[in-house]
């Protein structure tokens, strides 16, 4: 036997004692979900006039200590879950909640920034990565395009300076948030099998964590990120 012959032969017996472990999580999507409708809605009020100028800096401290480590934590878990709108998603929306805050709170109250303006422009248009990649899951990826959209439209307000771009940012922020929560509890009650349910509209892939048995799900996982040789 020639050493090409002992080298597969090692190579399948490495193989053979080769076990992936797999870890259950719960489904961090509600976790991020609330955090970003809280954000949202403080954003909102401050947008539309409900609360003063001077609120500035409790919304942003809020955000920065409540939806930023709120969504940190549901994109870290979402990654080990190997979930793009989870992982990239959440991961992308708490740092643009991380620049806002900081920007409000080193920034004179009322006041605007183009430079703030271009990046969440940039960072909407982001958002449609994990969108896409939402693997069936209808109202996530509808949450992750309205979080694009809201970024957007702030951005406009931000680089104009536009009071009228600002309102319309606030609405779309109270928007949001209803789909947030509304997503946010979709996702609970089918993660506790709650006898009712909301539609939160799975399709195609979305569907196999519910319809499929174990072997079938995990069909293909040896060539999953973080399994595989190389990312």
């Amino acid at each position: 036997m020639n050493d090409t012959d002992d080298g597969q032969r090692t190579r399948s017996e490495q193989l053979e004692i080769t076990r992936i472990v797999l870890r259950p999580t719960g489904n961090p999507l509600p976790l991020g979900f609330m955090a970003l409708a809280v954000a949202t809605v403080g954003f909102s009020c401050l947008q539309l006039g409900i609360l003063s100028t001077a609120e500035e800096s409790t919304v942003a401290l809020a955000v920065l200590v409540l939806t930023v480590p709120l969504q940190l934590l549901a994109a870290i878990i979402g990654f080990g879950a190997r979930d793009p709108i989870a992982g990239t998603g959440m991961a992308v929306v708490s740092g643009v909640w991380a620049m806002l805050a900081v920007s409000t709170l080193t920034s004179p109250p009322g006041s605007s920034s183009p430079a703030l303006g271009v990046l969440l422009i940039t960072a909407a248009l982001a958002m449609v990565v994990p969108a896409t990649a939402a693997g069936g899951k209808v109202v996530a990826a509808a949450v992750m395009i309205g979080s694009g959209v809201r970024f957007a439209v702030t951005g406009v307000a931000e680089f104009t300076g536009s009071g009228a771009w600002e309102t319309t940012a606030g609405v779309l922020g109270l928007v949001l948030a209803a789909m947030a929560l509304y997503a946010a509890l979709g996702f609970v009650l089918e993660e506790v099998d709650h006898p009712v349910r909301l539609p939160v509209l799975r399709r195609g892939a979305g569907l196999k964590p519910l319809r499929d048995d174990l072997e079938e799900q995990l069909e293909g996982v040896a060539r999953s990120a973080g399994v595989r040789h190389q990312l």
